[in-house]
């Protein structure tokens, strides 16, 4: 695996276990253009890496991913077409990440939201920082939830739930987010790498093939209800982002002021 193509992560081996951070600009993880891009394509490389039979995904600083990145936020309101120019890469995102068939643990470090939430719930075994917020706000920002998190969320915590909070665009704290089932794991910040090396040393314990095919059948119906939604996911997300609330809802962040939105 060539870690040095990648500018938004930082990676690090520890026998067979390979961590890859996220490490974009800024205090919280946004995704922007080229940590989307680079999203698009890391799932097959890890894939393929000869030197790892376990991945970590985590952030660097205080946060997993806190979602987009708000300057790319305005280029997409502006010009429509840069929004559907990245929908293959937005599909990939999804699909790479569950054709991986080594066992996937995110280390949620801090707060995840949006696309940050989507990839860390579609890993397989998700311990976080009690501390941390995850939620997908993807409404609050005049957006559908259209790249995974209708998928996801439901099959995590169950259709009532998921529909509340998705269409809330509500946070929940990582021990809410543990009681109720959507994550694995919440506990203290010091005891955060200790609970991640437990469960890689045990799925490390069981044999290689034995553990990656029982994730790719695991995976099976994941597949399968990812290549029924996912296009119709990201269409409907493409016109959402078109509409006169989505650019209202990024001017009042832009500005810190409430949205005054008018159903257009």
């Amino acid at each position: 695996m060539d870690m040095e193509a990648y500018a938004r992560f930082r990676f690090r081996r520890d026998g067979r276990v390979l961590t890859a951070a996220i490490a974009a600009p800024g205090p919280v993880n946004a995704i922007d253009g080229l940590l989307h891009a680079e999203l698009a394509r890391l799932f097959t490389d890890l894939q393929h890496d000869p030197d790892s039979d376990l991945v970590v995904l985590t952030g660097e600083g205080r946060a997993f991913s806190a979602g987009g990145d708000f300057a790319w936020f305005e280029e997409q309101v502006r010009d429509p077409r840069r929004f559907r120019a990245i929908a293959y890469e937005a599909r990939r995102i999804v699909t790479s990440l569950l054709d991986l068939e080594k066992p996937l643990i995110c280390r949620l470090n801090g707060s995840a939201a949006g696309l940050g939430a989507t990839i860390a719930l579609l890993c397989d075994v998700i311990i976080a920082d009690e501390r941390a917020l995850i939620g997908d706000p993807h409404v609050k920002v005049g957006l559908v939830a259209g790249d995974g998190g209708a998928l996801i969320w439901p099959q995590l915590i169950g259709f009532a739930r998921a529909k509340e909070l998705l269409l809330t665009g509500d946070l929940l704290t990582a021990t809410e987010a543990a009681r109720i089932g959507l994550i694995n794991h919440a506990v203290p910040a010091g005891e955060l790498d200790a609970k991640v090396a437990e469960v890689a040393a045990k799925i490390l314990a069981n044999p290689r093939w034995a553990v990656r095919w029982t994730k790719t059948v695991a995976n099976q119906p994941l597949k399968a209800l990812a290549a029924q939604m996912m296009d119709s996911s990201l269409a409907h997300e493409l016109l959402s982002n078109m509409t006169a609330d989505r650019a209202e809802a990024v001017s009042a962040l832009r500005e810190k002021r409430s949205a005054r939105f008018t159903g257009e």
